[in-house]
């Protein structure tokens, strides 16, 4: 299995410093840019999606659709006709609560604390404040969207390649989700690929962020070497058909399965990608001409 955790493309909210969770922030003409740079560059490289995940809010799900759209130009007779992009709530940003909307706050001079925090502080017991969901909330989400959809394409036998387009902080909590499946012997980096910046001793937990349309690549197989025994009993192997109310946490790890980490926060499709000064970070409009040909020559005769 070919997994790709992928951010969404830049937004409106982003280029002003605005606090965007649940908030549903358009892309910018420069986002729409990197998303269909994205889809071409993984028709290119010949990926074939039988599936696709997103949140449900529009630059997520527009990021996924600019894929889509480039394997359906590419390779339209071998794409699956009813494949569609899954647009899913549980996918979504971090509800920033009253923040949302609202500009970054700078650090207070002399404190630890972020400004949002110091903020918080000072107006959280006032009438009408809405409180940041908290991590647990947002592990939960991550665990419940890891078992139900990705857990049984993982287990199959089928050879699945799985886009999910979600949002910078989620993201983290999804990779985490995943990793806790797997036995940290059966998870390996490739070779040549750079993890955890300066510090080679960063956890898999904090691989880094992810930059808008930045791409976390995972290659999901069995373990075929047989020095590397399973280490839990068959019994023990995960159970697709528990009920809904089993805690994701309880699940063991994939002793069968090795997971290798090829790509973080991938950019190779940006490269040469230039923001055009007065149009790139003004929100994207469908109905306008393409941004290439924005600036070019209508052809005479």
């Amino acid at each position: 299995m070919q997994l790709f955790l992928i951010r969404h493309g830049e937004t409106v909210d982003n280029v002003a410093n605005l606090y965007a969770g649940v908030r549903d922030s358009a892309l910018t003409n420069h986002g729409v840019l990197q998303a269909e740079r994205l889809g071409q560059y993984f028709a290119n490289r010949h990926l074939h999606f039988t599936h696709l995940f997103s949140s449900d809010l529009q630059r997520a799900y527009k990021t996924a659709e600019a894929i889509h759209i480039a394997q359906l130009k590419n390779k339209p007779t071998s794409t699956d006709p009813k494949l569609q992009v899954k647009p899913l709530e549980i996918l979504r940003e971090q509800d920033f609560g009253f923040y949302e909307g609202k500009p970054f706050y700078a650090r207070p001079s002399g404190s630890r604390k972020s400004g949002k925090d110091s903020h918080r502080e000072e107006h959280v017991n006032q009438p009408g404040f809405q409180d940041v969901e908290a991590k647990e909330s947002m592990a939960t989400r991550a665990d419940t969207f890891i078992h139900e959809q990705l857990l049984p394409l993982i287990c199959g036998r089928e050879e699945f390649t799985v886009a999910v387009v979600s949002h910078g902080i989620i993201l983290n909590y999804l990779w985490r989700s995943l990793l806790k499946l797997f036995a940290k012997r059966t998870v390996s980096i490739a070779p040549g690929l750079a993890v955890g910046g300066a510090s080679a001793s960063t956890p898999l937990e904090y691989l880094g962020g992810w930059s808008n349309t930045g791409y976390l690549e995972l290659d999901i197989q069995p373990v075929l070497s047989r020095a590397e025994p399973a280490v839990s009993e068959s019994d023990n192997k995960p159970n697709l058909e528990q009920e809904e109310s089993v805690d994701p946490d309880l699940l063991p790890p994939l002793p069968e399965l090795r997971m290798v980490i090829k790509a973080v926060n991938g950019k190779d499709h940006l490269a040469g990608l230039k923001r055009t000064r007065g149009v790139s970070s003004g929100k994207h409009d469908e109905g306008q001409k393409k941004i290439d040909g924005f600036f070019k020559k209508s052809k005479v005769g």
